[in-house]
Formats: C-alpha cells, structure tokens, sequence
C-alpha cells in the first residue's frame, strides 16, 4: 500500500480541527473541510489557538507553529478531500448524517484512498457498507482534547482487511498517539465504560440521592477522577452522551443502557453543556455554576 502523505478531514468543530492538528504536527499534508468556509475559518482559529498554548508550554516553537499552520489547508469543496490519501470523517455523531457523508464524498474518491470515520459509538461496518471499499474502511476514534489525549482506538469492520488494520495502526502510532483495537460492538471500549458512568451519575442527580456538586467531589475524591461525571458530561457535550446512550439501548437491547430521563429533558432545552453555556453547570459566568 502506499505511504500516506496528505490527510482530509471532513468536520472542521472540536474533534475535526484537534484531528487536523495533530496530523499537520505530525508532517501530514492537511485538508480541512466542512458545510461553510465560516466553519473551515472557525476551525483553523481553533487550531491556531491551540498551537500557540503549545508554545507557551513549551512542547513546540514558533517555527513548529508557523510549518504546522502551513500544512493546513482550507477545502470548501468535498472533491479535494476524496484526493488525499487518508479521509477521516469527524462530523456530530449521527449515523445518518455520517452515512450521507460517504455517500456525497463517493464520486471524488481516487482509488487508493483509505476512509476512516472518527465515530465513537456507531458500527464501522454499518458505515462502511455505504461505500464502494468496505475493505478499506476503519474506524479511528481520538479522545477529546486530540491535541492532549493519547488513545486512539482502532475498530475493524467486518469487511476491514489486515493491510488496512495495520497501515490505520502505524498512521495513529506516527502522530504520537497509544493505539487500542477494539471490535466492533457499540460504543467501543472507553465509551461503552464511560458514558454509562456518566448516565449513572445523572440518575443519581435524578433521584436526589446527590447534587451535581455533591456526586462530582465524590468521584473526584472518592475515586480520584480528574473531572466529576456531570462535568465530563457538560464537557462531552450532552447530546453525544445521549446519542452514545441511545446507540447502547438500541444495539445491545438491555435496560441498564436505558439514557436518563433528565439527560433527555436537558438536551430537548438545548442545555448541551461547555459549547451552548449551560449543561449540568452554568458556564455564563466568571465560574461554573450547578443548574441544580
């Protein structure tokens, strides 16, 4: 197979531009593409901002930056990222839209290109199904924040050949990050773990057993978690916990995947978390504040 040199990002928000990041730091020709040149142009600022909180830390210079920002190139139109060599789709995380996605990039795909999508929670092979190279279709799933967290996870369909297994495995390893298989069953490993967690945490706000400040000092303390579940959630953002829940419920039938009434409630406000200033805290302010 040959050797992967530019990379096409297709979803230029939070998880998009932090894969865009560390491929271009990586020497990795970037292409960075989605709906809007004002979403492209949002992306590359948050790449930007990024890179200069690394050079403030000191784990790059200003040259790095400056090369880094050089390799990332804006792609208004879909064509030019069914020409790179690696397409990783990062779009919200529905399957719907991640399938129209494969769909429209058809056409422009060269023969070679490898397709990756950065799901967290939905089948690779359901996906892949949707194209002409299920063969040459992996799932590659970055934790958020890309620039910071190690694990990518790397999912087989059942389509998915070894070749492809093993240059998806060596890409990952070249950007610095741990790699894990997981097979395809929904959610993975971290977020068949994780997000049931936070679910829990939720019921447990639900039934007043605790307050939201109350259930995340005791998992910071008590379990000596970095971050509280229902500020995970928050940071996260809620509708993908909810999305992630529901891919649980329905793929593997068991009510102990039942998503949380509240989370429901909360995310048909549009009280998301982080990204929309309320969540579980109210972020409107100088410090976060419980919503409950």
């Amino acid at each position: 197979m040959a050797d992967i040199k530019t990379v096409g990002v297709i979803g230029a928000g939070q998880m998009g531009s932090g894969i865009a990041h560390v491929c271009a730091l990586a020497g990795y020709d970037v292409f960075l593409h989605d709906l809007s040149q004002e979403r492209i142009d949002a992306g590359v600022a948050t790449i930007e901002h990024n890179l200069a909180r690394q050079v403030g830390r000191g784990l790059i210079d200003d040259a790095a930056m400056k090369t880094t920002l050089g390799r990332i190139r804006p792609a208004a139109d879909l064509a030019l990222i069914g020409q790179t060599d690696l397409a990783i789709e990062a779009a919200t995380e529905n399957e719907e839209i991640k399938k129209t996605i494969f769909r429209s990039l058809q056409p422009h795909l060269k023969a070679g290109t490898l397709l990756a999508s950065n799901t967290s929670s939905i089948s690779i092979t359901r996906l892949a199904s949707t194209t002409d190279r299920p063969e040459r279709f992996i799932g590659l799933h970055f934790m958020n924040p890309v620039p910071l967290m190690k694990l990518v996870e790397v999912i087989r369909g059942i389509a998915t050949d070894g070749a492809t297994y093993e240059q998806a495995v060596t890409f990952a390893r070249s950007l610095g990050k741990t790699t894990t298989n997981a097979e395809d069953f929904p959610a993975f490993i971290v977020n068949r773990v994780l997000v049931p967690m936070i679910n829990e945490a939720i019921y447990t706000l639900y039934e007043g057993v605790g307050t939201v400040e109350s259930i995340d000092t005791a998992m910071k303390l008590g379990a000596n978690h970095p971050m509280g579940p229902l500020e995970l959630g928050d940071f996260i953002g809620l509708d993908t916990v909810l999305s992630i829940m529901n891919v649980l419920y329905e793929g593997l039938a068991d009510s102990k995947y039942r998503p949380c009434p509240l989370l429901v409630k909360y995310v048909e406000a549009g009280w998301l978390g982080r990204k929309t200033e309320r969540g579980f805290y109210d972020y409107r302010g100088e410090v976060p504040v419980p919503t409950r």
